[in-house]
């Protein structure tokens, strides 16, 4: 009863924590594109930036408007259904909401221009869009589209795959560019570029880091980091050489945006353990993922 009231109690805290990030992430991707975006006739790639990219054609080529939330819910129709399938209900449930909670917010969204300078638009525009999407993979969603690929891509090869995603977007970019010039479709590449590095930065989940930790107190720590991390630990038993004492070394592979969490629970068993951070390249073999769902 115990295990069941703590294991509703963290789902509880992580459906709250989901809801929260992608609140806060679709008022920043709305507001990104209402000013920085629009200001620079720019398309944010991705499944945005061709809703953004259909919105623009129908109103040149065809006049008429043509709702953003619309265009936005219907693209991502498919690749929601994929993500569904193959990562998960709840992370698609969050990225759909983050779909329409920003197609929502743009189309209520007064426009502010803070800059009509193209440069600044494409870097700090794409700046902000990469913090909005960190935030959301932080809440376990996404701005759906292209992320469903990149997250379906990154935990089916156990790395990061957005700049696959950038080159795809590339592609899109290319055909705006015939469609209404190289200038507005160049910038969007700068933009593109930008966000895929601050999300690469952001999002760590796919790093890997590697903990020696040196404690006098292996028979306890070892269960305990089996239990709490789900990651495998091998011990080495040596000798301390300065009070020539019985020492041993567990040595484990985590994620890296686990590191800070991993080492406040090893200090709760051990708080004199010696812990030495490495960053892992590249591992071979099976390694654990908390899943999405």
């Amino acid at each position: 009863m115990v295990y069941a009231k703590t294991s509703k109690q963290k789902r509880w805290v992580k459906d709250v924590t989901s809801l929260l990030c992608v609140i806060l992430a679709s008022i920043i991707m709305a507001a990104n594109i209402r000013s920085f975006v629009r200001a620079g006739n720019l398309f944010p790639g991705g499944f945005t930036g061709l809703t953004v990219l259909i919105q623009r054609t129908c109103e040149e080529y065809f006049g008429f408007n043509i709702s953003y939330t619309l265009v936005n819910v219907g693209l991502n129709s498919i690749p929601a259904y994929i993500g569904y399938k193959t990562i998960g209900k709840r992370f698609t449930f969050f990225s759909l909401l983050m779909v329409f909670l920003s197609g929502v917010f743009v189309d209520f969204m007064p426009a502010i221009t803070i800059t009509s300078d193209r440069l600044l638009v494409a870097v700090f525009g794409g700046l902000i869009n990469g913090v909005a999407i960190g935030i959301a993979l932080h809440g376990r969603a996404s701005s759906g589209g292209t992320d469903f690929i990149a997250v379906y891509l990154s935990n089916r090869f156990n790395a990061s795959s957005w700049n696959v995603v950038l080159g795809l977007n590339v592609c899109m970019l290319t055909a705006a560019g015939m469609l209404f010039g190289w200038e507005a479709a160049l910038y969007s590449i700068i933009f593109q570029f930008v966000s895929t590095q601050v999300i690469n930065y952001v999002h760590q989940s796919y790093s890997r880091a590697t903990l020696h930790i040196i404690t006098s107190q292996p028979e306890v720590l070892e269960k305990a980091l089996l239990a709490y991390t789900h990651h495998g630990v091998t011990r080495f038993d040596g000798i301390g050489c300065y009070k020539d004492e019985p020492r041993a070394m567990l040595y484990t592979v985590v994620g890296k945006d686990e590191v800070k969490e991993v080492v406040q629970f090893i200090r709760r068993y051990d708080t004199s353990a010696f812990i030495n951070v490495l960053k892992s390249e590249s591992i071979y073999g099976r390694f654990y993922r908390d899943p999405l769902d």
